[in-house]
């Protein structure tokens, strides 16, 4: 079958068949996106929020949806090193029990077009299958505190990319959330250890209560956060309500300060429900390698310390 070009918005995607879904104008807004609305006044006039672009089948009915949402680095880019080793490590049956998600989250056309072309040919096969799928976030779904002109001013940059960035999670989380029984976060600069996905389907088969909060398979970060699908609204509710005040790992903790203590209780009560039911894996599956951060001119080496 030959390539088939088409356009989303003003990019240029090549998808792998055309039965590759994209959704028409008049299709239905999928209710999970409604809630943007109610926190965000310039969407309540579009009749549609959905991504810019989709390759893939669209894929649900699955255990686990991975989320990996990514951003053009200055230098480097860590993306096809991260989804080789996720996919490698899948077995059959794990690869059709589950979907990865590759949000690209940044305006430049170029990196879009970049991230579409390695990935239909490096994974032609999974996208195919509709075990990997592209997203592209629509520039009309951030507010004008991001599309305002930015400061020269290093600190609100960062404050800038902070923002962007929770918001880009909660936009993948929520075309995420109908697909799947959990969510796992990832990000675009991280190596899967061997069996990882083995290694979850059997911890989460083994945790007895159903009444855990989310489960850490790394401690880095945002990274490795698996979730319940059927609690990610609460969650994206709570992170878009103070998306302005805090990086989206802190938030997580706030959440739980929040819905899990009870009052009157101290402290220390707290924390320990906290270790009942906000689950930490050891050792961690996944390592990050990316030293090139996604937030322009700066580096990071944040490494997981072997349990």
């Amino acid at each position: 079958m030959k390539d088939d070009f088409r356009r989303r918005g003003n990019a240029p995607v090549k998808l792998v068949e055309k039965k590759a879904s994209t959704l028409d104008q008049n299709e239905t807004v999928p209710n999970t996106f409604e809630v943007l609305k109610f926190f965000f006044p310039h969407l309540r006039k579009v009749g549609r929020i959905y991504p810019d672009v989709i390759i893939g089948k669209e894929k649900t009915g699955v255990s686990f949806a991975l989320g990996i949402s990514t951003v053009k680095r200055q230098n480097n880019s860590y993306l096809k090193q991260t989804l080789t080793s996720l996919l490698s490590r899948m077995t059959v049956s794990e690869e059709k029990d589950s979907v990865v998600i590759v949000s690209v989250a940044d305006s430049n056309e170029d990196y879009l077009k970049s991230v579409v072309d390695m990935i239909t040919k490096t994974f032609k096969r999974q996208v195919k299958s509709g075990s990997l799928e592209v997203i592209s976030i629509p520039a009309f779904f951030y507010p004008d505190i991001l599309h305002a002109k930015q400061s020269t001013e290093d600190s609100k940059k960062l404050d800038s990319w902070r923002i962007k960035q929770v918001l880009d999670f909660c936009f993948l989380m929520l075309y995420a959330q109908p697909k799947a029984m959990y969510y796992l976060q990832l990000e675009d600069d991280i190596i899967a250890k061997k069996m990882y996905f083995t290694k979850i389907t059997d911890f989460v088969h083994s945790v007895t209560q159903n009444s855990w909060f989310y489960i850490e398979f790394s401690v880095l970060g945002f990274i490795g956060k698996l979730f319940k699908s059927e609690d990610l609204t609460d969650f994206i509710r709570f992170f878009l309500m103070f998306y302005k005040d805090k990086p989206i790992d802190l938030l997580l903790g706030d959440i739980f300060q929040v819905k899990m203590c009870n009052p009157g209780e101290t402290p220390e009560e707290c924390v320990e429900r906290n270790k009942q039911i906000c689950i930490r894996y050891k050792p961690s599956l996944f390592q990050h390698v990316g030293i090139q951060s996604s937030h322009p001119g700066r580096e990071q080496y944040l490494k997981e310390i072997p349990s």
